[in-house]
């Protein structure tokens, strides 16, 4: 590592570095551009493939010649009472429909009328044949035909699983485009107002945006090797590479200017500043890759291929911090800081002067008194876990209003609550299709309504026999996830281990199982990983348990606080269930990145002083650089909030709200508060744990303001 940093700050070097970067980031451009079709956001992309769900989805496919069937249903309702011309209309666009659609379409029959006469139901089987691009093409077909001159007063809406694939498919499209965008525009304002440079501001982004650009590159290639991700990873990827790009470049600008104060040559001072400040990104950057190599170890496959690909971009953010951007620094030189250019022998306001000096020595005086109220306001915004409910449903996925979402509520007034997307019973003999009929007619929350389980179909294929049963609630809730145990045992009873139950609402059942499952197993990995880089970086066994019990206790205030906003706030229906997971690995990963700057230069200071004063000084020479850091960081995440998928606007405001926490309350003022109240006992067992506090620096008091020595 130590070679790179001198290779960075050769001078005939930084132009040999920076066309490298740009040639390898125009080469993984040229396949980037299909990182999103690549893709994958079915629910059945996310599975384990031992879930019963995937194993019953896989029997249907032998049983139908190996392709999947999707049902995507069309209510049509009228509020009066369907007219004889409404009628007339509904068989003229299913006999089109049918006419229109793929051979290999299962045609829909005749409308299903509700009681009520208002409303009347059409279902179409739709064959995937391994691309939702195809199943998309036919509902796009669907909606053309049932709202083209319509007659008025008629309503038509698309739902069940293909309508809310293909919903869901429009709302990606734009995902993309539309995240780096925001994500660019509010690193750009935030750098501007952070070094008031007109022209500074390119340098960092443009390092950032060439690393972002080949992890996207390395990513399709991931996908091309069987690697699931989906639209949130890839959303999360963008900000996070562009979130800790920033934040590990003001790292290293803010070190580089510091030496520039000392050196008249500004390839010293970048040496220096890498020496300095490169081993502390490096040990930040593999503490964030190691915890999200942990995610490898989860079942819910986009889950896992979180974990990669956001390791990969975290790596090239690094990369391009310790190499393409000094190379960038040193072509352009102090101009680049342009109005405020720092020469030799110039002051540095920054550290012995400003909000974070006078905030040092509010903590030299009051640590405990801060420490106690700290905890205490962390302690009430954990109430808020009492709100968290990760049972978010498919029908409240979206922040706005979507047809299918329109169409399962006027299904819900009409019909069975559970016709738009019943379960999937597949029956390995049909010898036993009676026996388990009669179980699952009997099954708790099964619909009761005539037509509610339909005729079994026998595969001359694998001899299985196939049926669906509507249950009595909505598809898509909780109430509707929680019947498919019970249902499952009594099928199983009935035709044996090897009769399975599938359909949407058993592969979310078994996606929130595989969650809960990964929320257990990797958890305390992240920890242990995090524990032990903290420990070898500041070589202490105290240090880094106070750290992580830190972060801990913000993480646990960040979700609370979410959880209450989310619930009684913004009015969403629940938590995804990925939000535990997601926050947990950001919110400690990321948090522990702050660890390390203020707890590295703690110990550099603490070393040729005591602890406590290095800890001070620590606190006011970083705190505007983790400050501005968490500002950025947090201003990357929200950006995913700006997105019409509730799922990505609680990971992004969670992760915002505790990135701003932890900069502004636990870095920066609890952290060294308790420091502070252990005083050199925070290194042990290192030989530093024995250098006690020198006279006028004892216990919190008047004596105990911070003098700094001038830089």
């Amino acid at each position: 590592m130590s070679r790179i940093f001198e290779l960075a700050s050769r001078s005939r070097a930084k132009w040999a570095i920076a066309l490298i970067w740009f040639i390898v980031a125009a080469a993984a451009g040229s396949v980037a551009g299909r990182f999103q079709t690549a893709q994958k956001n079915d629910t059945t992309s996310y599975l384990p493939g031992d879930a019963e769900s995937v194993r019953a989805l896989d029997a249907i496919k032998r049983a139908s010649g190996g392709t999947e069937i999707t049902g995507t249903v069309v209510v049509f309702v009228r509020n009066r009472g369907l007219t004889t011309t409404d009628l007339g209309r509904i068989g003229a666009d299913r006999q089109a429909l049918n006419a229109r659609l793929p051979s290999d379409t299962l045609p829909a029959g005749a409308a299903a009328r509700s009681h009520d006469g208002a409303a009347a139901l059409l279902t179409f089987y739709l064959r995937l044949h391994g691309s939702t691009k195809l199943l998309d093409n036919d509902v796009a077909l669907i909606n053309s035909v049932v709202h083209h001159a319509a007659p008025p007063g008629l309503q038509a809406k698309v739902t069940g699983p293909g309508g809310v694939s293909y919903d869901a498919s429009q709302v990606f499209k734009s995902i993309n485009s539309k995240l780096l965008l925001v994500t660019v525009l509010l690193v750009f304002v935030l750098l501007v107002l952070i070094y008031r440079s007109p022209i500074f501001w390119a340098i960092p982004l443009v390092s950032v945006g060439l690393a972002e650009a080949i992890a996207e590159g390395v990513g399709y290639l991931l996908t091309q090797l069987g690697v699931t991700i989906n639209s949130q990873s890839a959303g999360i990827l963008t900000v996070l590479v562009f979130g800790t790009g920033t934040d590990y470049s003001l790292l290293l600008v803010a070190r580089y200017r510091e030496e520039l104060r000392h050196h008249a040559s500004r390839h010293d001072a970048m040496r220096v500043a890498l020496r300095r400040a490169g081993p502390v990104i490096f040990a930040s950057a593999m503490t964030v890759i190691l915890a999200l190599l942990c995610v490898l170890a989860a079942e819910v496959n986009s889950t896992r291929g979180l974990g990669p690909i956001s390791a990969i971009g975290v790596a090239l953010a690094m990369l391009s911090t310790l190499t393409l951007l000094p190379s960038l620094l040193l072509i352009f030189g102090r101009r680049a800081f342009w109005p405020f250019i720092p020469h030799e022998g110039s002051s540095g306001a920054d550290a012995t002067h400003g909000p974070w000096r006078r905030v040092a020595d509010i903590v030299g005086r009051r640590h405990r008194v801060i420490a106690a109220a700290t905890i205490a306001l962390l302690a009430v915004l954990c109430i808020g876990l009492t709100s968290l409910d990760t049972n978010l449903s498919g029908n409240a996925a979206f922040t706005g209003v979507v047809e299918s979402e329109q169409g399962q509520k006027l299904l819900d007034r009409h019909f069975p609550a559970g016709a738009s997307s019943p379960l999937q019973v597949v029956v390995p003999s049909a010898a036993r299709v009676a026996a388990v009929r009669a179980a699952i007619a009997k099954a708790p929350g099964v619909s009761r309504a005539p037509g509610a389980l339909s005729t079994a179909l026998v595969s001359p294929i694998t001899g299985a026999a196939v049926f669906t049963a509507a249950l009595a609630v909505d598809p898509t809730s909780q109430n509707a996830m929680s019947l498919i145990a019970p249902i499952r045992k009594a099928v199983e009873a009935a035709g044996g281990p090897d009769t399975l139950i599938g359909g949407a609402t058993a592969q979310q059942r078994d996606l929130h199982v595989a969650a809960a499952r990964d929320d257990r197993v990797i958890v305390p990995l992240i920890l242990i990983v995090v524990m032990l880089v903290l420990g070898l970086l500041l070589r202490s066994l105290v240090a880094p348990v106070l750290l992580v019990v830190t972060v801990i206790f913000s993480y646990g205030a960040a979700l609370g606080a979410g959880a209450f906003v989310f619930s009684h706030i913004l009015g969403y229906a629940g938590e995804d269930p990925s939000l535990i997971l997601f926050s947990f690995l950001f919110l400690v990963a990321l948090g522990c990145d702050y660890n390390i700057f203020l707890m590295a230069r703690a110990r550099e200071e603490a070393a040729a002083g005591d602890t406590r004063r290095g800890m001070l000084r620590a606190l006011s020479v970083t705190g505007a650089v983790i400050t501005s850091a968490g500002i950025v960081l947090a201003g990357t995440f929200s950006a995913l909030a700006s997105l019409p998928l509730v799922a990505f606007a609680e990971v992004g405001l969670v992760i915002a709200f505790g990135v701003l926490l932890d900069t502004f309350l636990v870095r920066t003022v609890l952290v060294p508060a308790l420091v502070m109240e252990l005083d050199s006992r925070v290194w042990w067992p290192a030989a530093l744990s024995s250098r006690r506090a020198g006279p006028g620096s004892g216990p919190a008091g008047p004596s105990a303001r911070l003098e700094l020595p001038p830089t």
